[in-house]
């Protein structure tokens, strides 16, 4: 089977299940991998088995890598994607595609120079918990889709992760850490978005960190950390979301929930790839939960890069697109900008719902 020769460019954190991950794939074959901290480099291609580890330079240089998948830290996504694109190779990113919707389109635009692909992350919704949910609409069953609502409403990364200032930053807060694998999902499940509102404020002007390594840090906050907006989908559905990082108690709701005329869907947490997913018809008393319809119930991150590998190798068509992903980040823009000037967003990009289901991946062996 032919194999697109890949490297990874940032060694954090979210680097690992791509490491793994990445070398269990059958169309992938992980070369090098690349940091500013070299050590950190060395460290994750001794863990991993990886062949090389590199400076980001050596790593664009290198002419067998063919794709690149950068994991930097966001604000670094559309610079490191440029010069990957520029060396001649494609890209997928992690989320979001770039911090201002300007670098997104130039991420874009570049690719389109030299004939080359852009795929970016999140692809949970490849998972089989969205895939069932999709599959479920797709034959009808609960009717007509004629709303939605979105949940992600937490008390901070303060409390648990070991250095969260960048969460309370521009280019942070609830939409843009976790409005891509919402907004994602909710475009997948229902097609593109015509118009956007929103609200939002900083409910707290200063966060202290209660996690080590940095208890008692004192963090400014410059970017909205409780959001609500309604959207309007193309098709006609009208749909909701609410991201918050200021509930101290928690919630009790739903991460996403599907209206229709026949009935209605749960989808589960659009961060994870599994279940479980429920249905409740027009007539029943209860949800009921559904078996899942496709592979991928555990954390299969990289699965966008396989199917963007693919295409690539075979031809077709791949679904985790820069273009999906750019759509979602002038989504997250819009809902920011109508509360910032009181009036609805028009979107100016649209994207056609992903194409679902295991005929279009052609992969069902677990990772």
């Amino acid at each position: 089977m032919k194999k697109l020769k890949i490297g990874i460019i940032g060694c954090g954190n979210i680097s690992s299940i791509y490491m793994e991950n990445c070398q269990k794939f059958p169309h992938l074959e992980l070369l090098a991998c690349a940091d500013l901290d070299k050590q950190r480099a060395q460290s994750q291609a001794d863990k991993f088995g990886i062949p090389n580890a590199y400076s980001v330079q050596e790593l664009l240089s290198d002419p067998d890598i063919q794709l690149v998948i950068n994991l930097t830290i966001p604000k670094a996504h559309a610079a490191v994607c440029i010069q990957a694109l520029e060396a001649g190779k494609h890209v997928y990113t992690e989320k979001p595609l770039a911090i201002t919707r300007e670098e997104g389109r130039l991420i874009l635009e570049t690719a389109k120079k030299h004939n080359l692909l852009v795929g970016s992350a999140p692809d949970t919704f490849l998972g089989a918990g969205i895939q069932t949910a999709i599959h479920l609409i797709e034959q009808g069953e609960i009717g007509v889709p004629v709303g939605a609502s979105a949940f992600m409403i937490c008390r901070g990364h303060e409390h648990w992760h070991p250095d969260p200032a960048f969460y309370y930053n521009i280019g942070g807060g609830p939409m843009f850490d976790m409005g891509p694998y919402y907004l994602t999902a909710l475009v997948a499940l229902l097609g593109p978005i015509k118009r956007i509102s929103g609200s939002a404020r900083i409910s707290y002007p200063e966060r202290t960190v209660t996690s080590q390594p940095k208890a008692g840090t004192k963090i400014p906050v410059s970017t909205p950390t409780h959001l609500s907006g309604v959207i309007d989908f193309a098709s006609g559905v009208i749909g909701t979301i609410t991201t918050s990082f200021d509930a101290f108690g928690g919630t009790s709701l739903p991460p996403i929930e599907i209206y229709g005329s026949e009935g209605t869907i749960i989808v589960p947490d659009p961060n994870t790839f599994g279940g479980p997913v429920s249905i409740r018809k027009r007539d029943e008393k209860e949800f009921v939960e559904v078996p899942l319809s496709y592979g991928f119930v555990q954390n299969s991150r990289g699965l966008g890069v396989e199917d963007m590998a693919k295409a690539i190798l075979e031809g077709g068509n791949f679904r985790a697109k820069g273009e999906l992903a750019y759509h979602v980040l002038e989504a997250m823009h819009g809902l920011h900008d109508s509360s910032k000037n009181g009036k609805h967003y028009i979107m100016e990009s649209t994207y056609a719902r992903p194409e679902s289901g295991a005929e279009v991946l052609q992969l069902t062996k677990e990772l």
